[in-house]
């Protein structure tokens, strides 16, 4: 089954990075975000990859042509393609079959397996993993101006979000337009409308690397043996 990875973008707010190398290339100790990304992929059995890329693509191209460890085609979809023009740019690629989807810059301890087994159950358009957002501020529990409980950034228990790792059928490729669409407004949206999109809910590790804060948060993990994609 091919794996798409979406890493086209600038990634702006990594910019100290960025104007060198595009996002999914910036390092976590020492092993460049989209390796990290594709090592739970592999652990899973999925090893054939597509990476969309548009921005500083000779980088990944590059790096690619070195690094054996994985089936890769690494295909420049544009600078200023968005998400769901990304994904429409690589149809012929995905030969009319089902296939996985996920970002250039998210982690998750997910298990690859059970949500392909939940895609096939439902039998939808879509499956896409929602997860809790990380909190960016500690937590209290105040009584009577007392602080009885701080807990520093914990994951939300209220509310999900977007987690990325989806699985797609080529059909839901018709609610794509063009270069334009961005994938998580009008596409999911009228898969939603449809009834068509379902969510895996995963409830244990997951994070985006954003911000510098977010990287150095990442490679904090590693350091303290606590990454728990690994």
């Amino acid at each position: 089954m091919k794996v798409v990875i979406l890493a086209g973008g600038l990634g702006s707010r990594l910019s100290k990075y960025t104007n060198r190398v595009p996002k999914p290339m910036v390092k976590i100790n020492k092993t460049p975000i989209i390796e990290h990304i594709m090592s739970i992929y592999k652990k899973y059995g999925f090893n054939d990859f597509i990476i969309a890329a548009g921005y500083k693509q000779e980088v990944i191209k590059q790096y690619f042509q070195k690094n054996s460890n994985y089936k890769v085609e690494v295909v420049d979809t544009g600078e200023e393609t968005l998400t769901g023009g990304r994904i429409l740019r690589l149809k012929k690629k995905l030969n009319n079959k089902t296939f996985m989807l996920t970002y250039g810059d998210g982690l998750a301890d997910i298990n690859l397996k059970k949500l392909l087994e939940f895609h096939k159950k439902n039998k939808k358009m879509v499956t896409i993993t929602a997860v809790r957002p990380p909190s960016s501020f500690g937590v209290m529990e105040i009584k009577k101006n007392l602080v009885k409980n701080f807990k520093e950034k914990i994951q939300m228990t209220q509310g999900w979000i977007n987690g990325g790792f989806f699985v797609i059928e080529p059909k839901f490729l018709k609610f794509i337009r063009n270069d334009y669409t961005i994938l998580e407004r009008d596409p999911l949206e009228k898969a939603s409308s449809a009834n068509e999109l379902v969510a895996y809910k995963h409830k244990k590790f997951w994070h985006c690397m954003d911000t510098i804060k977010d990287k150095e948060g990442l490679e904090k993990l590693i350091q303290q043996n606590n990454a728990s994609w690994l």
